[in-house]
Protein backbone atom coordinates (compact mmCIF):
# COMPACT_ATOMS: atom_id res chain seq x y z
CA UNK A 1 0.00 0.00 0.00
CA UNK A 2 1.51 3.15 -1.40
CA UNK A 3 0.29 6.50 1.13
CA UNK A 4 0.19 8.23 -2.57
CA UNK A 5 -0.95 5.50 -4.64
CA UNK A 6 -3.74 3.76 -2.74
CA UNK A 7 -6.29 6.27 -1.53
CA UNK A 8 -10.12 6.39 -1.68
CA UNK A 9 -11.56 8.59 -4.46
CA UNK A 10 -11.88 12.28 -3.46
CA UNK A 11 -15.76 12.63 -3.19
CA UNK A 12 -17.37 15.68 -4.34
CA UNK A 13 -18.81 16.69 -1.15
CA UNK A 14 -14.93 16.37 0.08
CA UNK A 15 -13.74 18.92 -2.87
CA UNK A 16 -16.92 21.75 -1.88
CA UNK A 17 -15.98 21.20 1.92
CA UNK A 18 -12.65 22.49 1.18
CA UNK A 19 -13.63 25.05 -1.41
CA UNK A 20 -15.79 26.13 2.08
CA UNK A 21 -12.71 26.41 4.23
CA UNK A 22 -10.77 28.23 1.32
CA UNK A 23 -13.90 30.82 1.24
CA UNK A 24 -14.06 31.02 5.27
CA UNK A 25 -10.10 31.94 5.06
CA UNK A 26 -10.65 34.46 2.22
CA UNK A 27 -13.84 35.97 4.43
CA UNK A 28 -16.28 35.66 1.78
CA UNK A 29 -19.52 34.89 0.97
CA UNK A 30 -18.84 34.37 -2.93
CA UNK A 31 -18.55 31.52 -4.69
CA UNK A 32 -15.10 29.86 -4.95
CA UNK A 33 -13.94 27.48 -7.43
CA UNK A 34 -10.20 25.40 -6.21
CA UNK A 35 -8.69 24.73 -9.95
CA UNK A 36 -6.34 22.36 -10.52
CA UNK A 37 -2.99 24.24 -11.20
CA UNK A 38 -0.63 26.81 -10.19
CA UNK A 39 -2.56 30.24 -9.21
CA UNK A 40 -1.53 31.41 -12.62
CA UNK A 41 -4.11 29.85 -13.89
CA UNK A 42 -6.87 31.52 -11.73
CA UNK A 43 -5.46 34.77 -12.18
CA UNK A 44 -5.11 34.43 -16.13
CA UNK A 45 -9.13 32.71 -16.10
CA UNK A 46 -10.42 36.07 -14.10
CA UNK A 47 -8.81 38.32 -16.26
CA UNK A 48 -9.83 36.48 -19.25
CA UNK A 49 -13.02 35.42 -18.28
CA UNK A 50 -14.01 39.41 -16.98
CA UNK A 51 -13.04 41.61 -19.22
CA UNK A 52 -14.36 42.12 -22.57
CA UNK A 53 -12.53 43.78 -25.93
CA UNK A 54 -12.93 47.58 -25.80
CA UNK A 55 -13.18 47.42 -22.26
CA UNK A 56 -10.79 50.00 -20.20
CA UNK A 57 -8.36 48.06 -17.55
CA UNK A 58 -6.18 49.74 -14.72
CA UNK A 59 -3.68 47.87 -14.02
CA UNK A 60 -1.58 48.29 -10.81
CA UNK A 61 2.35 47.65 -11.58
CA UNK A 62 4.16 47.18 -8.30
CA UNK A 63 6.13 44.33 -9.64
CA UNK A 64 6.63 41.47 -12.33
CA UNK A 65 2.90 39.85 -11.94
CA UNK A 66 1.72 43.26 -12.99
CA UNK A 67 3.53 43.31 -16.04
CA UNK A 68 2.03 39.97 -16.75
CA UNK A 69 -1.31 40.88 -16.06
CA UNK A 70 -0.95 44.01 -18.28
CA UNK A 71 -0.28 41.64 -20.89
CA UNK A 72 -3.05 39.23 -20.62
CA UNK A 73 -5.49 42.38 -20.79
CA UNK A 74 -3.66 43.34 -23.97
CA UNK A 75 -5.00 40.36 -25.61
CA UNK A 76 -8.01 40.48 -24.55
CA UNK A 77 -8.19 43.69 -26.25
CA UNK A 78 -8.55 45.86 -23.62
CA UNK A 79 -7.52 49.72 -23.14
CA UNK A 80 -5.16 48.91 -20.55
CA UNK A 81 -4.25 51.86 -18.30
CA UNK A 82 -0.63 51.22 -16.03
CA UNK A 83 -0.08 52.64 -12.63
CA UNK A 84 3.46 51.67 -12.43
CA UNK A 85 5.45 52.60 -8.84
CA UNK A 86 8.75 52.07 -8.07
CA UNK A 87 9.46 48.68 -6.68
CA UNK A 88 10.12 50.23 -3.51
CA UNK A 89 7.04 51.04 -2.81
CA UNK A 90 3.59 50.65 -2.00
CA UNK A 91 0.85 52.27 -4.16
CA UNK A 92 -1.69 54.65 -2.20
CA UNK A 93 -5.49 54.86 -2.58
CA UNK A 94 -4.77 58.26 -3.58
CA UNK A 95 -2.92 57.32 -6.99
CA UNK A 96 -5.30 55.08 -7.60
CA UNK A 97 -8.61 57.40 -7.16
CA UNK A 98 -6.05 59.77 -9.46
CA UNK A 99 -6.02 57.14 -12.30
CA UNK A 100 -9.68 56.31 -12.65
CA UNK A 101 -10.97 59.75 -12.62
CA UNK A 102 -8.53 60.78 -15.39
CA UNK A 103 -10.11 57.59 -16.95
CA UNK A 104 -13.69 57.22 -16.11
CA UNK A 105 -15.00 54.47 -18.16
CA UNK A 106 -12.29 52.01 -16.31
CA UNK A 107 -14.46 49.24 -15.69
CA UNK A 108 -11.80 46.74 -14.74
CA UNK A 109 -8.62 47.15 -11.87
CA UNK A 110 -6.32 44.44 -11.52
CA UNK A 111 -3.79 44.32 -8.13
CA UNK A 112 -1.32 42.30 -6.28
CA UNK A 113 -1.21 42.64 -2.61
CA UNK A 114 1.92 41.42 -1.65
CA UNK A 115 4.66 40.72 -4.32
CA UNK A 116 6.62 38.43 -2.94
CA UNK A 117 9.61 39.52 -5.72
CA UNK A 118 9.90 42.79 -4.85
CA UNK A 119 8.97 42.92 -1.14
CA UNK A 120 6.11 45.23 -1.38
CA UNK A 121 2.48 45.24 -0.12
CA UNK A 122 -0.34 47.27 -1.31
CA UNK A 123 -3.01 48.93 1.13
CA UNK A 124 -6.09 46.96 -0.29
CA UNK A 125 -8.84 47.69 1.88
CA UNK A 126 -8.07 51.14 1.64
CA UNK A 127 -7.84 50.68 -3.06
CA UNK A 128 -11.12 49.04 -2.72
CA UNK A 129 -12.89 51.09 -1.53
CA UNK A 130 -11.42 53.79 -3.98
CA UNK A 131 -12.41 51.11 -6.54
CA UNK A 132 -15.82 50.12 -5.83
CA UNK A 133 -16.78 54.04 -5.57
CA UNK A 134 -15.54 54.28 -8.63
CA UNK A 135 -17.74 50.80 -9.42
CA UNK A 136 -15.12 48.96 -11.22
CA UNK A 137 -14.36 45.32 -10.35
CA UNK A 138 -11.51 44.72 -8.05
CA UNK A 139 -9.50 41.61 -9.10
CA UNK A 140 -6.56 40.77 -6.27
CA UNK A 141 -3.45 38.30 -6.59
CA UNK A 142 -3.67 37.71 -2.63
CA UNK A 143 -1.25 34.29 -3.50
CA UNK A 144 1.49 35.75 -1.30
CA UNK A 145 -0.61 37.16 1.21
CA UNK A 146 -3.31 35.18 1.90
CA UNK A 147 -2.37 33.79 5.49
CA UNK A 148 0.30 35.98 6.11
CA UNK A 149 -2.08 39.79 6.58
CA UNK A 150 -5.29 40.03 6.86
CA UNK A 151 -7.74 39.60 3.74
CA UNK A 152 -10.89 40.10 3.96
CA UNK A 153 -12.66 40.14 0.24
CA UNK A 154 -15.97 41.02 0.77
CA UNK A 155 -14.90 43.82 3.27
CA UNK A 156 -12.66 45.51 0.93
CA UNK A 157 -14.82 44.96 -2.06
CA UNK A 158 -12.34 42.59 -3.90
CA UNK A 159 -14.57 41.04 -7.18
CA UNK A 160 -12.03 38.33 -8.04
CA UNK A 161 -9.73 37.59 -4.93
CA UNK A 162 -7.06 34.47 -6.46
CA UNK A 163 -5.30 32.45 -4.11
CA UNK A 164 -2.66 29.78 -3.88
CA UNK A 165 -1.08 27.15 -0.88
CA UNK A 166 2.48 27.40 -1.54
CA UNK A 167 3.83 30.50 0.04
CA UNK A 168 2.23 31.57 3.35
CA UNK A 169 -0.36 28.81 3.88
CA UNK A 170 3.05 26.57 3.90
CA UNK A 171 0.76 23.82 1.63
CA UNK A 172 0.85 22.41 -2.10
CA UNK A 173 1.90 24.55 -5.66
CA UNK A 174 -0.66 22.57 -7.76
CA UNK A 175 -3.43 23.87 -6.46
CA UNK A 176 -4.88 27.52 -6.18
CA UNK A 177 -8.32 28.96 -5.40
CA UNK A 178 -10.10 32.42 -7.03
CA UNK A 179 -13.88 33.83 -4.97
CA UNK A 180 -16.27 35.07 -7.86
CA UNK A 181 -18.36 37.89 -6.46
CA UNK A 182 -21.41 38.35 -8.10
CA UNK A 183 -20.92 41.25 -9.97
CA UNK A 184 -17.86 39.44 -11.51
CA UNK A 185 -20.25 36.54 -12.81
CA UNK A 186 -22.75 39.37 -14.49
CA UNK A 187 -19.45 40.55 -16.11
CA UNK A 188 -18.10 37.23 -17.04
CA UNK A 189 -21.35 35.88 -18.36
CA UNK A 190 -21.79 39.23 -19.98
CA UNK A 191 -18.31 38.74 -22.09
CA UNK A 192 -18.98 37.20 -25.39
CA UNK A 193 -15.03 36.20 -25.29
CA UNK A 194 -15.09 34.77 -21.85
CA UNK A 195 -13.22 31.08 -22.16
CA UNK A 196 -15.99 28.31 -22.60
CA UNK A 197 -14.70 24.48 -22.96
CA UNK A 198 -11.58 25.52 -21.73
CA UNK A 199 -9.25 25.01 -19.04
CA UNK A 200 -9.46 28.78 -18.57
CA UNK A 201 -12.97 28.95 -18.00
CA UNK A 202 -14.65 29.54 -15.03
CA UNK A 203 -18.26 29.83 -16.44
CA UNK A 204 -17.96 25.88 -17.39
CA UNK A 205 -17.27 25.77 -13.38
CA UNK A 206 -20.21 27.63 -12.39
CA UNK A 207 -22.59 25.96 -15.02
CA UNK A 208 -21.12 22.04 -14.79
CA UNK A 209 -20.11 22.76 -10.93
CA UNK A 210 -21.15 25.30 -8.35
CA UNK A 211 -24.72 26.28 -10.02
CA UNK A 212 -25.17 22.65 -10.37
CA UNK A 213 -24.98 21.89 -6.73
CA UNK A 214 -21.63 20.58 -6.32
CA UNK A 215 -22.34 17.18 -6.62
CA UNK A 216 -20.92 15.86 -9.20
CA UNK A 217 -17.49 16.73 -10.50
CA UNK A 218 -16.37 18.07 -13.97
CA UNK A 219 -13.34 16.24 -14.07
CA UNK A 220 -11.20 14.39 -12.10
CA UNK A 221 -9.78 15.76 -8.99
CA UNK A 222 -6.11 16.50 -8.18
CA UNK A 223 -6.32 14.38 -5.49
CA UNK A 224 -3.54 14.72 -3.62
CA UNK A 225 -2.95 18.63 -4.33
CA UNK A 226 -6.68 18.66 -2.95
CA UNK A 227 -5.41 16.40 0.33
CA UNK A 228 -2.24 18.58 0.42
CA UNK A 229 -4.41 21.96 1.03
CA UNK A 230 -7.22 20.43 3.53
CA UNK A 231 -4.14 19.43 5.50
CA UNK A 232 -2.24 23.26 5.21
CA UNK A 233 -5.80 24.63 6.18
CA UNK A 234 -5.95 22.02 9.19
CA UNK A 235 -2.36 23.30 10.37
CA UNK A 236 -3.62 27.01 10.18
CA UNK A 237 -6.50 26.33 11.99
CA UNK A 238 -4.65 24.48 14.62
CA UNK A 239 -2.33 27.31 15.15
CA UNK A 240 -5.32 30.34 14.29
CA UNK A 241 -5.37 32.53 11.40
CA UNK A 242 -4.09 35.66 13.56
CA UNK A 243 -1.30 33.48 15.29
CA UNK A 244 0.10 32.63 11.88
CA UNK A 245 -0.08 36.22 10.37
CA UNK A 246 1.38 37.27 13.66
CA UNK A 247 4.24 34.62 13.17
CA UNK A 248 4.79 36.51 9.50
CA UNK A 249 4.68 39.69 10.82
CA UNK A 250 7.40 39.17 13.49
CA UNK A 251 9.36 37.28 10.61
CA UNK A 252 9.47 40.47 8.51
CA UNK A 253 10.48 42.81 11.42
CA UNK A 254 13.31 40.09 12.34
CA UNK A 255 14.70 40.19 9.44
CA UNK A 256 14.37 43.68 8.25
CA UNK A 257 16.12 44.45 11.91
CA UNK A 258 18.80 41.86 11.09
CA UNK A 259 19.64 43.47 7.68
CA UNK A 260 20.75 46.52 9.61
CA UNK A 261 23.46 45.17 11.25
CA UNK A 262 24.79 43.59 7.81
CA UNK A 263 25.86 47.13 5.99
CA UNK A 264 26.52 47.84 3.39
CA UNK A 265 23.52 45.68 2.71
CA UNK A 266 19.64 47.69 3.30
CA UNK A 267 15.84 46.29 3.01
CA UNK A 268 15.70 47.56 -0.48
CA UNK A 269 11.92 48.13 0.66
CA UNK A 270 13.00 51.38 2.54
CA UNK A 271 9.39 51.72 4.48
CA UNK A 272 8.68 49.18 7.26
CA UNK A 273 4.89 49.99 6.25
CA UNK A 274 5.28 48.98 3.30
CA UNK A 275 7.24 45.70 3.49
CA UNK A 276 5.40 42.53 2.72
CA UNK A 277 5.12 39.90 5.29
CA UNK A 278 6.14 37.11 3.46
CA UNK A 279 9.60 38.03 1.85
CA UNK A 280 12.33 40.92 2.53
CA UNK A 281 14.14 41.89 -1.00
CA UNK A 282 17.82 43.16 -0.08
CA UNK A 283 19.16 45.96 -2.09
CA UNK A 284 23.36 45.85 -2.48
CA UNK A 285 25.48 48.15 -3.20
CA UNK A 286 27.08 49.03 -6.10
CA UNK A 287 29.92 46.76 -7.33
CA UNK A 288 28.73 43.63 -5.20
CA UNK A 289 26.58 41.50 -7.22
CA UNK A 290 23.64 39.97 -5.58
CA UNK A 291 23.49 36.53 -7.29
CA UNK A 292 27.55 35.99 -6.44
CA UNK A 293 26.40 36.93 -3.03
CA UNK A 294 23.53 34.70 -3.07
CA UNK A 295 25.49 31.76 -4.44
CA UNK A 296 27.98 32.85 -1.59
CA UNK A 297 25.43 32.76 1.21
CA UNK A 298 24.11 28.98 -0.19
CA UNK A 299 27.40 27.70 -0.37
CA UNK A 300 27.57 28.69 3.40
CA UNK A 301 24.58 26.95 4.13
CA UNK A 302 22.17 25.41 1.22
CA UNK A 303 19.23 25.34 3.57
CA UNK A 304 18.88 28.94 4.33
CA UNK A 305 15.91 30.35 1.72
CA UNK A 306 18.20 32.81 0.20
CA UNK A 307 17.66 33.76 -3.43
CA UNK A 308 19.04 36.78 -5.98
CA UNK A 309 16.30 38.61 -7.62
CA UNK A 310 14.65 38.02 -10.87
CA UNK A 311 14.99 39.71 -13.89
CA UNK A 312 16.13 43.38 -14.35
CA UNK A 313 17.03 43.09 -10.62
CA UNK A 314 18.62 40.67 -10.25
CA UNK A 315 22.27 42.20 -10.22
CA UNK A 316 21.09 44.90 -7.67
CA UNK A 317 18.39 42.71 -5.28
CA UNK A 318 18.30 39.33 -3.58
CA UNK A 319 15.38 38.12 -1.49
CA UNK A 320 14.71 36.05 1.92
CA UNK A 321 11.64 33.92 2.11
CA UNK A 322 10.20 33.82 4.90
CA UNK A 323 6.93 32.11 4.60
CA UNK A 324 4.95 28.92 5.89
CA UNK A 325 7.41 26.96 7.69
CA UNK A 326 9.74 29.21 6.99
CA UNK A 327 8.55 32.53 8.72
CA UNK A 328 10.57 31.05 11.94
CA UNK A 329 13.26 33.07 14.06
CA UNK A 330 15.70 30.25 13.37
CA UNK A 331 15.37 30.30 9.72
CA UNK A 332 15.89 34.52 9.59
CA UNK A 333 18.65 34.05 12.02
CA UNK A 334 20.23 31.39 9.82
CA UNK A 335 19.66 33.38 6.94
CA UNK A 336 21.37 36.52 8.56
CA UNK A 337 24.00 34.19 9.41
CA UNK A 338 24.67 32.83 5.92
CA UNK A 339 24.74 36.65 4.64
CA UNK A 340 27.21 37.69 6.83
CA UNK A 341 29.40 34.75 5.89
CA UNK A 342 28.73 35.72 2.45
CA UNK A 343 29.97 39.11 2.34
CA UNK A 344 32.93 38.44 4.45
CA UNK A 345 34.02 36.06 1.20
CA UNK A 346 32.81 38.33 -1.44
CA UNK A 347 32.97 41.34 -0.67
CA UNK A 348 35.97 41.39 2.46
CA UNK A 349 37.11 44.60 0.96
CA UNK A 350 34.63 46.81 2.48
CA UNK A 351 33.25 44.27 5.14
CA UNK A 352 35.04 44.53 8.62
CA UNK A 353 33.21 41.90 9.76
CA UNK A 354 35.03 39.22 11.92
CA UNK A 355 31.86 37.21 12.82
CA UNK A 356 30.55 40.44 15.14
CA UNK A 357 28.31 41.24 12.24
CA UNK A 358 25.90 38.38 12.14
CA UNK A 359 26.24 38.26 16.28
CA UNK A 360 24.47 41.89 16.34
CA UNK A 361 22.22 40.78 13.43
CA UNK A 362 20.93 37.32 14.95
CA UNK A 363 20.00 39.76 18.55
CA UNK A 364 18.81 42.36 16.40
CA UNK A 365 16.23 39.91 14.79
CA UNK A 366 15.58 38.00 18.16
CA UNK A 367 14.43 41.44 19.77
CA UNK A 368 12.35 42.53 16.64
CA UNK A 369 10.96 38.88 16.87
CA UNK A 370 9.89 39.51 20.52
CA UNK A 371 8.80 43.38 19.72
CA UNK A 372 6.38 42.58 16.86
CA UNK A 373 4.72 39.30 18.41
CA UNK A 374 3.90 41.42 21.84
CA UNK A 375 2.66 43.83 20.19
Amino acid sequence: MSPFLDLPPLTAARFAAIEDRVAALLHTTADVIVTQGEALLPLEAAIRGAVRPGATALNIVTGPYGQTFGGWLRDCGAEVVDLAVPYDTAVGADRVAEALRAHPETSFVSLVHAEAATGNTNPVAEIGAVVRAHGALLMLDAVASVAAEPLHTDAWGVDLCVIGGQKAMGGPAGVSAVSVSARAWRAITDNPRAPRRSYLSLLDWKERWTDAGRTALPHAPAQLEMLALDACLDRIAAETLPATIARHRAAAAATRAGLRSLRPLAPYVTSDGHAAPVATTVRTPAGLDARELAAAALRSDPAVPVQAGGGALAAEMLRINHYGPAAALGTVQASLTALAAALETVHADTVHADGADAEAARGAAAAAWTAALAG
